[in-house]
């Protein structure tokens, strides 16, 4: 058997199109690991949000001024 880093090189060597194949694949089997329950409440959410930005009630703004005002936070 393969230790993980071996697996990471060959994965790496595959062609493209086989690569995103595994990643599906690997996605797939994540997948199924969650609890329904928490799917659907993420689906809510995520659809609640892009409702939100799509009819302006909210801002959307940047992941890095995001990370940069919840460590202002913090460092109060």
């Amino acid at each position: 058997m393969l230790s993980v880093e071996e697996l990471i090189y060959e994965a790496l060597s595959l062609p493209s199109s086989s690569r995103v194949f595994l990643v599906e694949k690997l996605i797939e089997s994540l997948e199924s690991d969650i609890d329904e329950n928490i799917q659907k409440t993420w689906n809510t959410e995520a659809k609640k949000r892009r409702d939100e930005i799509r009819n302006h009630t909210v801002e959307p703004i940047s992941g890095e001024i995001a990370l940069a005002q919840i460590r202002q936070i913090l460092e109060r």
